[in-house]
């Protein structure tokens, strides 16, 4: 793959994926059925998104760098025009009858539409707040819009080519997806890792669902079961049921994870790992494919010739159907253990759909730091215990925290504001069950009310009181951001020793610990000289 893989498409019957590769300049096709690459494509300068027109002959691909869209014939993988449309150009989407193409434009704050016929620009539509991703609805008649300065999704009416609503949503929302039937769309907000789901019948957001950090692209199943979100922080995909509006699996994926596409027969998804410069296939036939030693996980299988299953196991356990189509089954998994493939038989014999894997119940051992300001705070908390891989949820009390990274024996999250100062439970939720016994306490912000003496030499070696509340938990105190040797002598009071200073002059004194880095001041002063 090129360096920096972002958006990613595929044809209408699945059997090439068309990568953009932000990094090198080029747009890498993939033959799905045996997933290589078959041919590479040189675009302009930064490539950003890709779009292919509902009969598969053409590629549109935003050239950010040199304002253009580039159209591919598919057929012979080679551009055959270039479409001047402005600086900025990012998102890319067709309408269903592949007569006309939207594109974002941060640079003007507009969304340019592109006549198919004659490959030429036909609209300008104004959309303030920096529009970045955009998706057009199933029957074409509606664009929906993320504006990511605007905190809101703009909604663009393809009759009039003008913008008809605006829908609050999270903090910076980029991508989005739609649902295959239409009624709802799916915002990643990167300013609080959240999905924004909002009810097209309706105008507004009906749920929030809590994701990892740095989300991305998203995209839901072809029966709209599900939802899949690239998160690029901890590099993983959180699965949300999008009947219930939960996250009932992160799975772990490739580092960087952006761009997200799934077959139009739902049983695998590609995506595309910017950091690490590749294109995973990931299997979702069996979603969740981990759940509870103790059974009773809703499990959905994907597949073909499914209609009347007679039978589901989990190795050798059977599961209870709960539901049964032509292209899926659901159950509820058993009891089990370890790693055991799932089985579903019908009139027709059984076949093997994947595997499923079987969590034990989490436990927790430590936290650090155990305290923050109740604020909440950009500083990585570093929980520690067993079987913690593929966290879904962390909680600290109430509180949603955000999971940074992820391992087997340890999650790193960044705490949110809290109602108020006090302890609060820690809560990890893995698919095994959840997991507490730890506490985090949020407090009232540190302050400095006091620094005695305020004066003293450049020489450094000043004994010096600092009063103010909140400074039990010091962790560092710095004369000038030069650090100095201090101690604490209650919650009230502590004391330092000033560093040299290299010049004279008033300096702050911060106090870095858990309730935040408040600061006094102190003046050096130049000793007398002949």
């Amino acid at each position: 793959m090129g360096d920096t893989p972002e958006g990613i498409a595929l044809t209408p019957a699945g059997t090439r994926a068309y990568v953009v590769n932000h990094g090198s300049n080029t747009v890498s096709v993939i033959d799905t059925a045996t997933d290589t690459v078959i041919d590479t494509i040189a675009t302009g300068a930064g490539p950003n998104g890709v779009a292919i027109g509902p009969d598969g002959t053409r590629a549109y691909v935003t050239v950010s760098d040199d304002g253009l869209v580039s159209v591919i014939d598919t057929a012979t993988n080679t551009i055959v025009t270039d479409i001047a449309v402005g600086a900025g150009a990012t998102g890319v989407a067709v309408t269903p009858d592949g007569s006309r193409v939207y594109v974002t434009l941060q640079s003007s704050d507009t969304v340019s539409v592109i006549d198919t016929a004659t490959n030429s620009v036909t609209a300008s539509i104004p959309v303030a707040g920096a529009p970045l991703g955009l998706v057009i609805t199933p029957d074409g008649t509606r664009v929906y819009v993320a504006c990511l300065f605007a905190n809101a999704v703009r909604v663009i009416d393809t009759a009039t080519n003008t913008v008809t609503a605006t829908i609050p949503v999270g903090p910076v929302p980029i991508l989005l997806a739609v649902s295959p039937d239409g009624t709802h769309v799916y915002v990643t907000n990167v300013g609080n890792s959240t999905v924004s789901v909002i009810d097209t019948a309706t105008g507004a957001v009906t749920a929030t669902v809590g994701v990892s950090a740095q989300p991305r692209f998203a995209a839901v199943s072809p029966d709209g079961s599900h939802a899949y979100v690239a998160n690029s922080g901890p590099d993983t995909v959180s699965v949300i049921d999008t009947a219930t509006h939960t996250v009932v699996e992160n799975i772990g994926v490739g580092d960087g994870p952006t761009g997200i596409a799934l077959l139009p027969d739902g049983t695998r998804a590609y995506l595309t790992n910017a950091v690490a410069g590749t294109v995973g296939d990931m299997a979702t036939t069996v979603i969740p494919d981990q759940g509870s030693t103790g059974g009773g996980t809703t499990v959905t299988l994907t597949g073909h010739h499914l209609a009347n299953a007679t039978a589901v196991h989990f190795g050798t356990a059977q599961a209870v159907i709960t539901a049964n189509t032509a292209t899926s089954v659901t159950v509820t998994a058993p009891a089990g253990s370890g790693a055991v493939p799932v089985t579903v038989t019908t009139a027709g014999g059984t076949g093997t759909l994947g595997h499923f894997y079987y969590v034990p119940v989490p436990a927790l051992s430590g936290i650090g730091p155990a305290a923050g300001p109740v604020a909440g705070s950009d500083q990585e908390i570093v929980i520690t215990g067993r079987h913690l891989a593929g966290a879904i949820d962390v909680y600290f009390g109430t509180t949603r925290a955000v999971i940074q990274t992820v391992s087997d024996t340890q999650v790193t999250v960044r705490a949110a504001g809290a109602p108020a100062p006090g302890g609060t439970t820690v809560t990890v939720i893995t698919t095994g069950g959840s997991a507490d016994g730890l506490t985090y306490t949020y407090l009232d912000p540190s302050t400095v009310t006091g620094v005695s003496p305020d004066t003293g030499p450049t020489t450094g070696g000043t004994e010096v009181t600092i009063t103010g509340t909140g400074l039990a938990g010091t962790e560092h105190v710095t004369f000038g951001g030069i650090p100095a040797a201090f101690a604490v002598v209650s919650d009230n009071t502590l004391t330092a020793t000033t560093p040299p200073s290299g010049a004279a002059g008033t300096v702050d004194v911060t106090i870095t610990g858990p309730g935040g880095a408040p600061a006094g001041a102190f003046t050096y002063v130049s000793e007398p000289g002949i």
